[in-house]
């Protein structure tokens, strides 16, 4: 065996559906890449549908094969509107990365019950229905990868968690409640925990260049996260390789959870 061959076994997701929800931008946009140039058939889900055009081009032109998605995840019928249009475009799907996200943090005595179910419909019942719709399928097929973003604010409070950081705490509850019901029949969950990573997606953030650079500071890397960073880990979690990797949590922050 040739030490091509020997990788391809162990990451090659050739044969493999993907579908990366906010996979239009930021970490999705990241993941999504990173799966598609490893071979994966992948399906983007964003509510955007020029912005899902435009990176499912570039991904085209790099050779991939690549489905798109116009769905919101703000509701339950949208959540399973989605779910039936990933399967009508690509059929049943080996592997589901969860990184779309809403990112509303007032103060905690501004949180109305609008932003905390909007916030948990978004970045916690999205998982768990499309999970619900589509992990028995993997289960029942012997393969599946089910793969959550989380983030810091599920391990610690700062920058006003709020409802943000409760909603990621309770996902990476739920992929160690998925790895307990399906890991036996093939199908592990798992979360990639980011620390401060430039994305539109907390961008009021980052226009604080003194806080941007004080988050740096944080890590023992010297800088902060960006998505490119999330390709090997994200490669990694959904082959064939992490097969005994299932209800873990796995830090992809430059050193910035333990300084």
């Amino acid at each position: 065996m040739t030490t091509r061959d020997y990788l391809a076994s162990l990451f090659s997701l050739e044969g493999r559906t993907a579908v990366v929800t906010g996979g239009s931008s930021g970490i999705g946009r990241g993941i999504a890449t990173a799966l598609a140039l490893a071979g994966a058939h992948t399906v983007l889900l964003a509510r955007g549908a020029e912005r899902l055009d435009e990176v499912a081009g570039v991904l085209r032109e790099r050779g991939c094969t690549i489905e798109t998605v116009v769905a919101d995840l703000g509701t339950r019928d949208d959540i399973h509107a989605a779910a039936d249009d990933i399967v009508a475009v690509a059929g049943e799907p080996d592997i589901l990365v969860n990184s779309a996200g809403i990112n509303l943090r007032p103060h905690m005595d501004r949180i109305d019950e609008e932003i905390w179910d909007i916030t948990m419909t978004v970045n916690l019942e999205a998982p768990f229905l499309l999970g619900q719709r589509l992990a028995p399928g993997m289960a029942e097929r012997g393969f599946g990868r089910l793969i959550h973003v989380s983030s810091q604010q599920a391990h610690r409070s700062f920058v006003d968690s709020g409802a943000y950081g409760v909603s990621k705490g309770a996902l990476e509850s739920l992929a160690r409640s998925q790895s307990e019901a399906w890991s036996a029949r093939g199908v592990t969950a798992n979360t990639l925990v980011p620390g401060f990573v430039l994305t539109p997606l907390n961008q009021r953030l980052q226009d604080d260049a003194g806080k941007v650079a004080a988050l740096a500071a944080r890590t023992t890397v010297g800088r902060n996260g960006v998505p490119e960073d999330f390709a090997g880990a994200a490669v990694f979690l959904a082959s064939a390789a992490s097969g005994y990797v299932t209800g873990h949590s796995l830090f992809v922050n430059g050193g910035f959870s333990v300084h």
